[in-house]
């Protein structure tokens, strides 16, 4: 046999190969990364939660020392951090996904009633954090849970 009756094995892929590649690796990537985005803001959601629960607890130890909250917010972060507190709700302010800030409940005064409202994505913490389906989160010494967009699934 002379080697000219075979044709030789071609080497490497064919453009089209590679086309088909990448189109499959884009369908897979337009599939998953909603998906992804949605877990993220899920987490990022109950990094605010957590935070929230962490002030609450604080707020509540205050009162049984002296029958009363106590008030802060990212512009005077003193009132927390007096207290070992963050206005932010993750391991730092750049990276944190909410900023935290604490009030009288509407109608009452501080003496009585506070909650915790935790904001997300402002331009003290991670600006580029949005999350549409709840909006700001609160909490309030009442127990009451509540998100700004009146979503059902945001607290459990």
């Amino acid at each position: 046999m002379n080697s000219h009756e075979y044709p030789r094995a071609a080497c490497g892929f064919t453009l089209i190969e590679l086309l088909i590649v990448l189109a499959i690796v884009a369908i897979l990537s337009s599939i998953a990364y909603p998906s992804y985005a949605d877990h993220v803001r899920k987490v990022r959601r109950l990094e605010g939660k957590l935070a929230l629960l962490e002030v609450m607890h604080a707020q509540e130890n205050q009162y049984g020392r002296g029958h009363r909250y106590f008030a802060f917010s990212a512009t005077d972060p003193a009132a927390a951090e007096q207290r070992g507190l963050h206005w932010w709700s993750g391991a730092s302010a750049a990276a944190s996904a909410y900023e935290l800030h604490a009030q009288p409940c509407a109608g009452a005064e501080l003496a009585q009633c506070v909650e915790v409202v935790a904001t997300p994505g402002t331009r003290r913490v991670d600006g580029g954090f949005r999350d549409a389906e709840c909006g700001a989160l609160t909490l309030s010494s009442t127990g009451e849970q509540r998100a700004a967009t009146g979503a059902s699934g945001c607290w459990p």
